[in-house]
């Protein structure tokens, strides 16, 4: 990749390099959109199919996968027989829209399942043999654990021996040994043939749509549908699309295909749920994926971290409007109390790191600290320091919950499951990006010391490959709704298909000031063209980057770049950009 626009160090002490495509002769220099898709990774040969990404061009045969099979008859046979059925998920945003998936579904066929969402605070993460064990004692023949099961080995032998048939839907990373699941669909699984493995992106409800589709096709082999209509899969998709971009899985490949698709039923507000939550999200026009990740996602997590695990579920599974605008109401609700519990742990996680040193992990523990904002606490200390951040929340007695967010190029599930393996976690396990673990107050600097050792090498490798990638060079005039409107088309944007980067200027600073309580920054930005914009940096009060914007005088020229947004407000569209950088023009 060559420098961009010739800066080898910006005001964050990055170099500028254009995103792989520059001076390409095959191109033409107009044709922004194939130029996104190819410096993404796509192939000349599949351009076209990634402009319009579809179902139809990216689904495998669900048959690939190790126990689709098998986990399609057992469901089929529970449809059949009218068998009390539990859906068993995580209570985050993926394990939500997996459970709602599957007890949409099997509605559509005639089996009224039932859902269970353990409780954070008192259960933790993933099925337990005690409420395994219950289930069966109320009746529950078949339970299916969406988005979680791959590692519970206990409690999966409690089901077992309690006569409880047990389906795992995952997508965390496995080990070695499986659980005594009846079936376990994961392709993440270390046995699973190459064509299935590659779907290993996929969050756990793409993973439950496969099963779906498994099912639907065995029971119409089966003459299921003679008499009664088909469900329509393909309806579905909005919850598949809102699980998938909000557990920040990669859209490469099927993912595209799905949130692309998912995007467009939403916009039809078919689901009683999901309309609801659009509206309490204050949302005015068809969600977008950004919106996905950011209003809507951090909703329905809300009812996980602080509220009742069950609330997502109970939302995207009613067909009841009174019941979905309450239930929304209270996820915003919740939302709020979310941010205000955050903001104090974030306060004290960074104090922390401040006094930590420079180690490849960043691992911070504290008492009292909500163990549901940990992910996204760590979240932000991942994106402050460059490098992992595990945040740790200690209990009274002495047990530690912790959560961690991962830089691309560092597998941090993989590691966790070795300091697992080790001997240094009660708990633990989740994929490249994120993971959880369970882990003793005085064991926290044994795990520190393991993580630092383990992906010193991996979290270098990735530092000294960090460049800000630029898409496209704009004047100020250029950035404007067109512009954004030709970006969008390279979409959608998420994990591993970033947005859009553009670099705009020369411009000059007419304003910078902060707003809001996050330590954001606000700047008004003129180019020589004389046509002047507005540009938000978020979080970057205290940064070089802020410093510069606030003490920026006018005729020091600056270059900017971010991600070109539409601001919609008053019923006007203007064109802004969100900050990550600058250098000096």
């Amino acid at each position: 990749m060559t420098l961009a626009l010739d800066i080898a160090q910006s005001i964050s002490g990055q170099p500028w390099r254009w995103r792989g495509l520059a001076g390409d002769p095959d191109l033409r220099p107009d044709d922004l959109v194939t130029r996104l898709l190819l410096a993404r990774g796509c192939v000349r040969e599949e351009v076209e199919a990634h402009r319009q990404p579809t179902i139809r061009h990216f689904m495998p045969d669900p048959s690939i996968f190790r126990d689709m099979d098998r986990a399609a008859e057992r469901l089929a046979a529970a449809v059949l027989a009218g068998e009390r059925v539990t859906i068993f998920g995580d209570y985050d945003v993926d394990g939500a829209t997996s459970a709602a998936l599957l007890i949409r579904l099997l509605r559509d066929l005639g089996l009224e399942a039932g859902a269970y969402i353990p409780d954070r605070l008192m259960e933790g993460y993933g099925p337990s043999g005690k409420a395994l064990v219950r289930l069966a004692a109320e009746g529950s023949t078949l339970v299916v654990t969406v988005d979680c099961g791959a590692q519970a080995f206990e409690a999966l032998a409690m089901a077992r021996d309690a006569g409880l048939d047990v389906v795992v839907v995952d997508h965390h990373k496995c080990a070695t040994a499986l659980p005594a699941a009846y079936a376990l669909v994961n392709p993440n699984r270390l046995d699973e043939a190459e064509d299935a493995a590659g779907h290993g992106h996929l969050a756990a409800v793409g993973v439950a749509f496969l099963l779906g589709a498994a099912l639907v096709r065995l029971l119409r082999a089966r003459g299921f549908f003679a008499d009664r209509a088909e469900p329509k899969l393909i309806e579905l998709l909005d919850i598949v699309a809102l699980g998938t971009v909000a557990d920040v899985a990669q859209l490469k490949g099927l993912n595209r295909a799905f949130v692309a698709q998912g995007l467009k039923v939403m916009a039809a507000r078919r689901n009683v749920g999901l309309d609801a939550l659009i509206t309490a999200s204050r949302l005015t026009r068809p969600p977008s994926c950004t919106d996905l990740g950011f209003a809507l996602g951090p909703r329905i997590n809300a009812g996980g971290r602080v509220g009742k695990s069950d609330l997502g579920v109970r939302l995207l599974t009613t067909e009841d409007p009174e019941d979905a605008r309450a239930i929304a109401a209270e996820l915003d609700r919740l939302n709020e109390e979310r941010r205000a519990i955050e903001a104090a742990v974030q306060e004290a996680a960074e104090a922390l790191s401040a006094a930590q040193g420079n180690r490849a992990v960043a691992v911070i523990a504290g008492a009292g600290w909500h163990p549901g904002v940990i992910g996204i606490v760590a979240g932000r200390l991942k994106e402050k320091l460059g490098r992992p951040a595990i945040v740790i929340a200690l209990d009274e007695d002495g047990v530690g919950k912790g959560s961690g967010r991962s830089v691309a190029g560092v597998d941090l599930g993989a590691a966790v499951l070795a300091a697992k393996d080790m001997g240094l976690l009660a708990a633990g396990g989740g994929h490249a990006m994120a993971a959880g673990l369970t882990v003793a107050a005085d064991g926290v600097d044994a795990l520190a010391d393991f993580l630092h050792e383990r992906l010193e090498a991996d979290v270098t490798r990735a530092s000294e490959g960090r460049n800000l990638l630029i898409d496209a060079m704009v004047s100020a005039r250029g950035l404007n709704i067109a512009l954004i409107d030709a970006l969008e088309e390279g979409g959608p944007y998420g994990m591993g298909w970033p947005a859009p980067r553009v670099a705009v200027g020369p411009v000059d600073i007419l304003k910078a000031d902060l707003v809001g309580s996050g330590g954001h920054l606000r700047v008004i930005a003129r180019g020589a063209d004389g046509a002047s914009f507005k540009g938000i940096a978020f979080r970057a009060a205290e940064s070089q980057l802020g410093q510069t914007l606030l003490a920026c005088q006018p005729g020091r020229h600056l270059w900017l770049a971010g991600r070109a947004r539409r601001n919609d407000w008053n019923g006007r569209s203007d064109a802004e950009l969100h900050i990550d950088d600058a250098a000096w023009a």
